[in-house]
C-alpha cells in the first residue's frame, strides 16, 4: 500500500514503492520461459507492482528498463510497450536502455538521478 500522504503531496515527494524481478532460466530451446516473450515477462512485473501496491499509474512518471539485447521485438521500446500493456495510464512514458550486462544498473542509477 501506499504511504497515507495523500496523492497531491506524493506528486512533489519521489517514492520507492515496491520492487520485483523477472523470472530467470536458461536460454534453451525446451527451458522452462522458451515461450515467454521479455515484453510479457515485463507486462507482468508491471501489471504487478501496480495491482500489489493499489497504484494509480496516472502518478507514475516514467519507466525505465535495463534491456541487455534489445533484438527481436525488444529492439522496440520494451518499456513503453509493456507500460500500454500492463494498463498504465496512457502518457506514462518508457525509456530502455543498454549497457550490455550493466544495463539493470545503468536503469537503476538514470532513474535515480531524474528524482528531483
Amino acid at each position: 500500500m501506499l504511504p497515507n500522504i495523500g496523492y497531491e503531496r506524493a506528486i512533489r515527494t519521489s517514492l520507492h514503492i515496491d520492487h520485483l524481478r523477472t523470472p530467470r532460466g536458461r536460454g534453451r530451446p525446451d527451458g522452462k520461459l522458451h515461450e515467454v516473450t521479455p515484453i510479457e515477462l515485463l507486462t507482468q512485473v508491471l501489471g504487478n507492482l501496480r495491482d500489489r501496491n493499489h497504484l494509480p499509474t496516472e502518478f507514475v512518471e516514467d519507466v525505465v528498463v535495463g534491456c541487455v539485447a534489445p533484438l527481436g521485438e525488444q529492439g522496440s521500446n520494451i518499456a513503453r510497450v509493456a507500460v500500454l500493456n500492463a494498463g498504465y495510464d496512457e502518457a506514462v512514458p518508457g525509456k530502455q536502455l543498454n549497457r550490455f550486462c550493466a544495463s539493470r544498473l545503468e536503469a537503476v542509477n538514470t532513474a535515480a538521478a531524474q528524482i528531483t
